[in-house]
């Protein structure tokens, strides 16, 4: 099975040796995603919920690069720096999905890269 790799210059570049998304088979894997404006290449600095909106509008743009939405989204991890952002993170989450959200868990953990508060990856199907 072949691997096709997907990149836009709309959501940030990798920080890493990564790419921000892989196609493989019937699966699209998005890395996860932090609060970086991929137009300055900056951290938003601001609430957790506008963090939370800037992760879901990089996740979007590799989205729209691979010709998805996300009603593909079958899976997502959301990673916080504390489980007492989960109900604001929730929140712009929920308001990126109409119905048939995808199977998640969200789980808090010591550290996120750039110190950020709210990290997202997903796995997409590409055929509905």
């Amino acid at each position: 099975m072949s691997k096709q790799i997907i990149k836009t210059d709309k959501a940030p570049a990798p920080i890493g040796p990564y790419n921000q998304a892989v196609k493989t088979g019937e699966l699209l894997f998005i890395s996860g995603q932090v609060a970086i404006d991929p137009s300055t290449n900056e951290l938003i600095k601001g609430t957790v919920k506008e963090e939370a909106h800037q992760v879901m509008k990089n996740l979007k743009a590799i989205l729209d690069e691979a010709k998805l939405t996300f009603e593909h989204i079958v899976k997502t991890t959301i990673f916080l720096s504390d489980m007492s952002l989960f109900t604001e993170v929730n929140e712009v989450y929920g308001s990126y999905f109409s119905s048939d959200y995808p199977a998640r868990e969200t789980v808090a953990v010591k550290g996120l890269p750039k110190n950020v508060n709210v990290e997202i990856s997903m796995i997409a199907t590409v055929s509905l």
